[in-house]
């Protein structure tokens, strides 16, 4: 039997049975239900080509560093560079844990500083109208030196054909330069030289060396606003302790890099000091804040058998672990991993912008020569002058550089807010899609209640007692990964009841588990596992009912298809479910309990938090299809699960929403994870989804609104009525500031404020 694995939700599916089927770059990807091809086709890249991310410190030497743009993440290459698309500078995807020295904007701001030094005095020169040939001289380096990388950049657009911002600036710049120099060697009308200062051409050198300087500055205040972004991945790299205390056998112990611990080591954590590693308590008892890793404050309590996480904090007490999980293994390696990958995604309305930036350059180009045609032929004295400022003034305002900052830049602030609280952004999508959800459909085990069940009562059929009851479910329940079976395993070790291994052991999906002990066929399940094989349970159905009007969920024991027993389970609801259920109520969204519980132990769960709709004793493949419904009744479904049964309505949903409790499949099946594992971290990730959209609407509002303004009053639509006239110099400066507006405003988002736990 051959299966295949379905790259969005990492299910897998047999090809011949699979839901959808896609051919891309010559091999045929299968997927388990519609949603995933559609997300698939929508960013293939995504799915397919994971980031590298390495975790290091400054000292680190790493060969073949991956940078990628941030506005065009499936541009990638080996080593730093410019974007051939945008023109951006690349950035590393290795995150580094101490603040590297950025070439880029070294050499930006190198070349910023002697361009504005030779600006200034032809600037000076321009306004008098004195000595062009020595403005030239000054203006040539500031032009052709200090400008180059933006005209290698315009010239890489011209060829890449995906016209930018540097094709405007380019062709803007180089026009009023290559004008100017051609007209400082013209013989002037009266037949007199330039030398005399009397030269009557005009040149336009001021214009091209200050909007290069301040095009310069620009791209510096952008490239150090744009690695402020990056402020919540290196805060959680720096908190990773850089060495650990390891234990040795003869009882001492020796304080060692974080490099040189292994997997099985015992560490010790004094009070005050980071856990070095995930790992699990050996020794001792103290509390642990773990704030800065889930975004609650109140820390936690940890003893024997407890995990702890590389990265928090030990508070009260000492412990002793042993190591887990190390390096990219590591719940925060993991995180950083994530959220690097989450910022360099690209949201659905980041296409609206793609779109129009493809029609606008063009458009400006045109606009420009329009603007240049009209003066030259209606515009007043000297036409030659207004009708070269104008058009150059239309072509540098109109750079739309804004408008492709303004959704990239608003996604990369809100996804690292998020991980600060403890919600995990898995690309951006997710992140827009989550404030439009009106419905929310939640997994009851692990999700609303602890999923740490327990064995609170034991029910017996004539000729058993409890203890053989225990210990035959025990039995059957070893071959089990379900939470309930691990309660009934746990219950027999605590009464020192010893299992006994079970042959043909066999489970039947959403009923119950069956095989033969001590010689006997033992089944243990629901009624649906009971009923379908024709056994009475009416001596256990009262007993059991009263069982489930307490909450509890009850499963059945049959020895030789006859009833031995049952056994009631509790798993209490989480502290927080409650009020993070009102919460979302207030947001005006209806809440759906889907289980395989029983429908009244369902019903006394759903009637303590007032859920709004409850579907009991549903099979694991039966919830994706009810998704699905919901979303034909035109709802915008997010789904809220923990196990691997959940995975598929996971995948299905418009935001798939795992517990970061939860299981690796239903992590990789979600595009959202809430490390701490209950509600209010959906509360959360709607903030946070509300937030980044208004931000990113925002921007878009500001780039466009900033052209449409612009480009007419460039083109001199003032002039007629009030005489005015935009400098290009002034156009220019007010490009850079639509940029840096843009960058500050989303930059807002770190701040904005979270419900707190």
């Amino acid at each position: 039997m051959i299966f295949e694995t379905d790259p969005v939700c990492h299910m897998q599916v047999m090809p011949e049975t699979a839901a959808a089927r896609y051919d891309y770059n010559g091999k045929t990807y299968y997927f388990c239900n519609p949603r995933c091809l559609e997300r698939f086709k929508a960013n293939p890249e995504h799915f397919l080509v994971p980031l590298k991310l390495e975790i290091r410190d400054s000292k680190s030497e790493i060969s073949d560093v991956i940078y990628t743009c941030p506005m065009h993440p499936d541009v990638r290459q080996v080593g730093p560079g410019v974007c051939p698309k945008c023109g951006m500078a690349l950035e590393a995807e290795t995150a580094t844990i101490q603040e590297e020295a950025n070439p880029e904007l070294a050499d930006m701001t190198r070349r910023f500083w002697i361009a504005a030094g030779l600006s200034i005095p032809v600037l000076v020169l321009g306004m008098s109208e004195m000595f062009p040939l020595i403005q030239l001289i000054l203006a040539t380096p500031v032009v052709l030196w200090a400008g180059w990388p933006l005209f290698q950049r315009a010239w890489a657009s011209v060829v890449n054909r995906s016209p930018n911002m540097f094709t405007l600036i380019g062709m803007g710049t180089g026009t009023a330069y290559i004008y100017s120099a051609i007209a400082v060697f013209l013989p002037s009308p009266s037949g007199r030289g330039q030398g005399e200062g009397l030269h009557t051409l005009p040149v336009y050198f001021e214009a091209a060396s200050v909007i290069t300087a301040l095009v310069l500055l620009g791209q510096v205040l952008e490239l150090r606003a744009r690695s402020r972004t990056g402020a919540a991945i290196k805060s959680l790299l720096g908190l990773a302790p850089k060495t650990a205390r390891r234990l040795l056998p003869n009882g001492s112990e020796e304080e060692v890099s974080l490099n040189e611990v292994h997997i099985g080591d015992t560490l010790r954590i004094r009070p005050g000091e980071k856990v070095p590693v995930d790992g699990v308590v050996l020794e001792g008892q103290s509390s642990v804040d773990e704030s800065m890793i889930s975004g609650e404050p109140i820390p936690v309590e940890k003893i024997a058998g407890d995990r702890v996480i590389g990265g928090t904090i030990n508070a009260t007490g000492g412990l002793i672990i042993r190591a887990d999980r190390l390096g990219k293994d590591t719940l925060l390696s993991q995180i950083v991993g994530m959220v690097s990958q989450a910022q360099r995604s690209r949201a659905p309305i980041q296409r609206l912008a793609d779109v129009i930036s493809s029609y606008f350059v063009p458009a400006v180009v045109v606009a420009a020569i329009i603007t240049f045609i009209v003066w030259w032929s209606a515009g007043p004295e000297p036409r030659l002058s207004h009708s070269l400022l104008n058009a150059v003034a239309v072509l540098i305002i109109a750079c739309p550089c804004a408008l492709g900052l303004a959704t990239p830049m608003s996604i990369m602030v809100g996804v690292g807010r998020g991980a600060a609280a403890g919600v995990l952004i898995k690309n951006a999508e997710a992140l827009e899609v989550m404030e439009k959800v009106d419905t929310l459909v939640v997994d009851k085990t692990g999700t609303l209640t602890e999923g740490k069940p327990s064995v609170a009562a034991i029910l017996t059929a004539p000729g058993f007692d409890e203890s053989e009851v225990l210990r035959l479910a025990a039995s059957i329940e070893q071959g089990s990964e379900h939470p309930m079976a691990g309660a009934i395993v746990r219950a027999a070790a605590e009464r020192n009841l010893r299992p006994v291994a079970a042959r043909g052991f066999r489970s039947v999906t959403g009923k119950g588990v069956m095989g033969e002990i001590e010689e006997r066929m033992v089944v243990l399940g629901n009624m649906k596992a009971f009923d379908q094989r024709a056994i009475d349970l009416a001596s256990l159905h009262d007993r059991a009912d009263k069982l489930r009007e307490q909450g509890q969920t009850v499963v059945f024991l049959a020895v030789d298809g006859k009833p031995a027993g049952a056994i009631g389970v509790a798993d209490p609801i989480k502290t927080s479910t409650a009020e993070a259920i009102r919460a979302l109520h207030d947001e005006g969204l209806r809440i759906v309990m889907v289980t395989g519980d029983s429908r009244r132990t369902a019903q006394v769960v759903s009637g303590r938090l007032e859920i709004d709709e409850v579907m009991a004793e549903v099979l694991p493949q039966d919830k994706g299809e009810i998704v699905k419904r919901l979303q034909k009744e035109g709802r915008t479904v997010a789904m809220a699960g923990d196990g691997i049964n959940d995975a598929p309505a996971l995948a299905q949903a418009n935001v798939g929403i795992a517990m970061g409790t939860g299981t690796d499949i239903a992590m990789q099946s979600a595009g959202i994870i809430l490390i701490k594992g209950d509600l209010r971290g959906i509360v959360r990730a709607r903030a946070l989804s509300c937030a980044t959209m208004r931000n990113v609407r925002q921007n878009l509002f500001l780039a466009f609104v900033y052209n449409m303004l612009g480009i007419p009053i460039a083109a001199g639509v003032l002039y007629p009525v009030f005489g005015l006239l935009l400098s290009p110099m002034i156009a220019s400066a007010a490009m850079t500031f639509s940029s840096v507006s843009v960058i500050t405003n989303a930059l807002r988002l770190r701040k904005i404020p979270l419900l707190s736990g």
